[in-house]
């Protein structure tokens, strides 16, 4: 595995690398990694010829209150993993690489931005679509590689490569989770054991509502209530935003059309940690025997 950190000389390589008809996958983190992001890495290495992954705390998707200066950085620790995990290149960016100085151009992804997490973190999308494309630009890949942990963000992510002509894959990972349920985030590291044990019932919240969906259940009022009642059971959490919406649009109907799919989406906050979750649920369609058929036409 070999460490670049200048945007030029990593353009350089992946241009020889495509010229030689290889493919290039690409998974983008801002460190500390953990097994949730080396699950990206060999997906990654399975579905392309080389894999690069970045390291790279970007500024502008934390709000000045956030936490960028304490965000857990350890490049042995991730160079140590990345290797480990059959990594082909460690792009170690500085600041001033991907923004360099006097730069004033950043990308805006419309409403999609704006909505549940982003109500929140109003900069934040912005922040997350003006890194992406420049590094994007510096890796060049065929596929990048996302966690649907951050479900609205790949989302933005996919749109951002559809509007602006970018041609990158984007392809999403499943969630991977610690054994108590818990979302693998490097803002774990944050919690306390205490919390790190109550932080289960966000998964199992999620778990609950995915059964009262599958039970028949297609209100969507009724399926934030039973989310909501699920995580007030632990009284330190506060709750952002718990509720369903359509999975491939954000939308939210009265009612969950059969066969359709939603996500339920959690942004909330234990102790100091902001934690986010999701699951993805199909709506069940509604079966007939030949005599119900029967019946209701006779009606």
């Amino acid at each position: 595995m070999i460490v670049i950190r200048k945007v030029d000389e990593l353009r350089k390589y992946s241009i020889e690398q495509r010229s030689k008809g290889k493919t290039i996958g690409f998974v983008p983190t801002m460190g500390f990694l953990h097994e949730g992001h080396i699950s990206l890495i060999t997906r990654a290495s399975v579905e392309c010829d080389l894999v690069i992954t970045s390291l790279f705390v970007n500024p502008t998707q934390f709000a000045p209150h956030e936490d960028f200066d304490s965000y857990p950085r350890d490049f042995e620790h991730d160079y140590n993993l990345a290797k480990n995990a059959d990594c082909d290149v460690l792009f170690v960016p500085a600041r001033e690489e991907i923004y360099p100085e006097g730069a004033t151009t950043s990308l805006s992804v419309g409403d999609l931005a704006y909505v549940l997490e982003g109500k929140y973190r109003p900069h934040f999308f912005d922040g997350v679509a003006t890194v992406v494309s420049k590094l994007f630009s510096a890796t060049l890949p065929n596929k990048a590689f996302f966690g649907q942990k951050d479900y609205q963000q790949t989302l933005v992510v996919k749109a951002l490569s559809k509007d602006m002509l970018m041609g990158v894959e984007i392809v999403v990972c499943p969630i991977v989770r610690e054994p108590n349920g818990l979302a693998m985030s490097s803002r774990n590291k944050y919690l306390t054991d205490d919390e790190r044990n109550k932080a289960k019932i966000l998964f199992q919240s999620l778990v609950a509502t995915k059964e009262f969906i599958e039970s028949g259940e297609r209100n969507r009022k009724k399926i934030n209530a039973y989310l909501h009642d699920s995580l007030r059971k632990l009284e330190s959490l506060k709750i952002d935003y718990a509720l369903a919406v359509d999975a491939s649009n954000l939308e939210e109907p009265n009612e969950f059309d059969e066969g359709s799919e939603i996500v339920l989406l959690l942004g909330t906050i234990l102790g100091k940690t902001r934690l986010i979750d999701n699951m993805v649920v199909k709506v069940p369609i509604t079966k007939y025997n030949e005599d119900d058929r029967f019946q209701i036409g006779l009606k």
